[in-house]
């Protein structure tokens, strides 16, 4: 499903305009963006989804074609986690 086919689908399931429906699909992502570059607290949606910036330590790799080694600096992720009903869902339940 790409963004067209949710946006349509959430203005169907809300009865709203597909208009409405996409802001409000562009404000929710915008927000949880926020939050999660600020770093100090955490996006949960109770049995959905939990948004979460972590801290990744410096680290070294290998190239894959020369084997040579690489310096990875220290950086942030994002790490999203299911909740609880979004894996029962998964689960066909």
């Amino acid at each position: 499903m790409n963004r067209s086919e949710l946006v349509a689908a959430l203005a169907d399931r809300a009865e709203v305009t597909r208009k409405d429906a996409d802001a409000v699909l562009a404000a929710f992502a915008e927000t949880v963006g926020e939050i999660v570059a600020k770093g100090d607290e955490k996006v949960t949606i109770p049995g959905f989804l939990t948004f979460e910036r972590t801290h990744r330590s410096a680290r070294t790799a290998r190239n894959p074609q020369t084997g040579e080694p690489i310096e990875i600096p220290a950086g942030y992720s994002v790490k999203v986690s299911a909740g609880s009903k979004l894996k029962e869902a998964a689960k066909g339940k």
